[in-house]
């Protein structure tokens, strides 16, 4: 197969957030191109009910693998795929799916005051499978699990360059930081690819330093792994196409994409 030939990476998220690890999968995979989705219509995702948005994601999938056949799929959403993920595989057998979960393992491994937190959605935050991850991998440290109902519109305001409230964010990350026993919350998980591009601010307003865990390299990295690497390959140039579900995003996120390689389909 030749390099023009090679099926595109599609990354999915509800928003813009997902641009954090089309960023990564990029680096790793500069041979691929890539299809951006995002679910604009159904943003934000957190407040959906279970059977309507697993619906909804299984819907908009039947119709992106028909029309686009990529390589693999990148669910850039931990709300999506702590919830459909098992049904995206059910219902796609053939295609592979890398999902995005809270980072709870690595942060377990990483932390030294074994307190750990983890800012997420609340769709996130109430999910089995985040219950599954502490259980099978934290189950020696106190983990926090912190549902903020308004920071992922926080963050798309705030990549799109809109101003955004100290105070409010403040008060959406503010439980994430825990003193017991003499120790203090020393790692913050980002469940939510919307945030890591606010991580400057939380470092600005936190009352003490932490690690903020961005799930995105490492997403990355499972991609590559599952998508060998072709001999003589040459680093592509040029756009790639952006999909939302509106189909009407509005100026600023239109200049946005430019500025990552993606113009509107």
């Amino acid at each position: 197969m030749t390099i023009c030939e090679l099926k595109p990476i599609l990354v999915f998220d509800s928003g813009i957030g997902g641009l954090t690890v089309l960023r990564e999968a990029r680096v790793l995979m500069p041979e691929r191109h890539f299809i951006y989705v995002a679910d604009d219509a159904g943003f934000p995702y957190g407040g959906w009910e279970e059977e309507a948005l697993k619906e909804r994601v299984i819907s908009l999938f039947t119709r992106l693998l028909d029309e686009h056949d990529p390589e693999i799929c990148i669910i850039a959403c931990n709300t999506a795929f702590t919830l459909v993920g098992a049904d995206l595989r059910a219902a796609f057998p053939e295609m592979r799916f890398v999902g995005t979960v809270p980072a709870i393992k690595p942060a377990a491994e990483r932390t030294r005051s074994g307190l750990v937190s983890v800012l997420a959605t609340p769709g996130t935050v109430k999910r089995a499978y985040t219950r599954d991850l502490i259980q099978s991998f934290a189950s020696q440290c106190h983990v926090r699990l912190v549902g903020s109902e308004n920071l992922a519109r926080m963050a798309e305001a705030y990549i799109r360059g809109e101003p955004v409230d100290d105070a409010a964010v403040l008060s959406e990350i503010e439980q994430c930081f825990v003193e017991k026993d003499g120790q203090k919350t020393d790692i913050v998980v980002l469940a939510c690819t919307h945030y890591p591009f606010m991580a400057n601010v939380f470092r600005r307003l936190a009352p003490w330093p932490v690690d903020w865990l961005d799930p995105a390299e490492a997403i990355a990295r499972r991609a590559r792994s599952l998508v060998p690497l072709p001999d003589g390959f040459e680093p592509l140039n040029g756009i790639d196409p952006a999909i939302f579900t509106s189909g009407k995003p509005d100026f600023t996120t239109r200049r946005l994409l430019q500025g990552f390689g993606l113009t509107l389909r």
